[in-house]
C-alpha cells in the first residue's frame, strides 16, 4: 500500500487573509500570495501540505476547496497556493467548470480577503529519511513538489530528482523556479516531459523527454537506489506512474502519494479486496431494519447494505471495509471531500466538521450511525 505520511493540522477554525500577491504562472495556472489580515499571524506548515479556502460564490452560496501551498515553508508570515483554472471535465462537457478554481481567477484580487483553515494533510516531506528523493508530478501536481523543494533546495544535501510531466510549455508553470532552486546546491536533477510540445518549446529546448513518461525515461534518470518516492497529479498520471514505480521494483511503502479519491485506485493490481459483508435481500425497507440485530447501512448507488461494525470508527471504514472506494482526502472534517447525501436515517459527529454541510449532507470520515440509514456515495 502506498503511504501518506501522518501530521497534525493547526489549530481548527477560519482566518482571514488578504492577498498581497497574484501572479500568472502560465496559462492555467495563478497563484496568490497571502499574509494574515491582522499582520500579526504566521501560518506554520510542512512541506507538501494544503490550505482549506472557504469561497463565497455569491447569492449565499459557500464552497470549500482545498490547494497546497507552494512557496517555502520557512516564509510564515507570507504563504502562497497555486492554482489551475478547471475547467468542465472533459469526459461530461455538460457539467460547469470549476466553481472555485474559476472564482479565484476571475474575481480575487490583490487586496481582498481569503478565509482559510489549516494547513492540513497527510502528504508531507519527511525531512528525517536519509534516502534520495523522487518528486514526481504531473500538471498541477507540481505544487507540492516545489514547497518540498524550496525545502530540499536549502536545508537538506541529499540527492533529488525532480520529474514533472504536462502538455507543453504554455501550461508549464514554475519553470524558472524549479530550475534556479536546483541551481542552489549540486545533487538536483530536473526532467520535464512534455506530452505535445509547440514549435517555441523545441526551439528554446523547454524539455527533455516528449510524450508520456516511460519505464526507459525512468531508468534513464535512476541509479539503483532505494528511493523515497513523492507522487501528485491527475487520476490517469498517478495510475500509470504507480503502476510504473512498482514496476522498477520501487517498495509501495516508498511511495507517498497525494490523491484526492480512494487508494485502491492506484493499487487495485495488487490489493485483494476485502470481502463485503453479506448483502440483505432487498425487500424490507424500513429504518430500522438490521442484520443479525445490527443498524444497518445501505450504500447507493450501487445499494450495497452492510451491518454496522462496532470496529469501524467511520461510515467511510464501513464504505471501504465493505469493497466501496468514496472520495475521501483528510479524514478529519476538515476539507469535506467526503461529503455525501443522507437519504434515510440519522448520524452522529464523532469529531466536530471545520464547516458543517448544508442539512441532507454528511461528512463520511466523522460520522457514525445512530439508526439505520441510507447513503449516497454520488457527489
Amino acid at each position: 500500500m502506498g503511504t501518506q505520511l501522518q501530521t497534525q493540522s493547526s489549530s481548527a477554525g477560519f482566518k482571514t487573509y488578504r492577498v498581497i500577491e497574484k501572479k500568472q504562472e502560465s496559462t492555467v495556472i495563478t497563484s496568490f500570495v497571502l499574509t494574515a489580515s491582522d499582520g500579526v499571524s504566521d501560518l506554520r506548515f510542512r512541506p507538501g501540505q494544503f490550505l482549506i479556502v472557504r469561497l463565497s460564490l455569491g447569492s449565499g452560496v459557500t464552497a470549500l476547496r482545498n490547494y497546497s501551498l507552494s512557496g517555502d515553508a520557512n516564509d510564515p508570515s507570507r504563504v502562497r497556493i497555486s492554482v489551475k483554472r478547471e475547467p468542465a471535465p472533459f469526459d461530461q462537457p455538460e457539467l460547469p467548470p470549476g466553481q472555485g478554481s474559476n472564482h479565484l481567477h476571475d474575481h480575487v484580487q490583490v487586496g481582498d480577503a481569503l478565509e482559510i483553515a489549516g494547513p492540513t494533510g497527510t502528504f508531507v516531506l519527511d525531512e528525517e529519511s536519509p534516502r534520495p528523493v523522487v518528486l514526481f508530478s504531473g500538471g498541477v501536481g507540481l505544487t507540492p513538489m516545489l514547497s518540498m523543494l524550496h525545502q530540499l533546495s536549502t536545508h537538506s544535501s541529499r540527492a533529488v530528482y525532480f520529474i514533472h510531466a504536462c502538455e507543453s510549455g504554455t501550461v508549464h508553470a514554475f519553470r524558472d523556479e524549479v530550475l534556479a532552486l536546483a541551481n542552489r546546491r549540486p545533487g538536483i536533477s530536473v526532467h520535464f516531459c512534455y506530452r505535445n510540445p509547440d514549435a517555441d518549446d523545441h526551439a528554446n529546448k523547454a524539455f527533455h523527454s516528449q510524450g508520456l513518461v516511460s519505464r526507459k525515461t525512468l531508468q534513464g534518470l535512476l541509479p539503483l537506489d532505494d528511493y523515497d518516492v513523492y507522487l501528485c497529479g491527475p487520476r490517469l498520471f498517478m495510475q500509470a506512474n504507480w503502476r510504473l514505480l512498482r514496476d522498477l521494483g520501487i517498495d509501495s511503502k516508498r511511495i507517498h502519494y497525494e490523491f484526492f479519491g480512494p487508494a485502491t485506485i492506484l493499487e487495485e493490481d495488487e490489493v485483494v479486496p476485502v470481502a463485503p459483508l453479506p448483502l440483505m435481500s432487498p425487500a424490507p425497507k424500513a429504518p430500522s431494519a438490521s442484520i443479525e440485530g445490527a443498524l444497518t447501512v445501505e450504500f447507493l448507488p450501487s445499494g450495497t447494505r452492510v451491518a454496522w461494525d462496532q470496529n469501524c470508527q467511520s461510515l467511510l471504514e464501513l464504505a471501504e471495509q465493505s469493497g466501496l472506494t468514496p472520495s475521501f482526502n483528510c479524514r478529519a472534517g476538515l476539507c469535506n471531500t467526503c461529503q455525501v447525501t443522507l437519504r434515510e436515517g440519522s448520524v452522529e459527529y464523532f469529531e466536530e466538521p471545520l464547516d458543517t454541510p448544508e442539512s441532507g449532507s454528511i461528512l463520511l470520515c466523522c460520522t457514525r450511525p445512530t439508526t439505520a440509514v441510507t447513503v449516497d456515495l454520488r457527489q
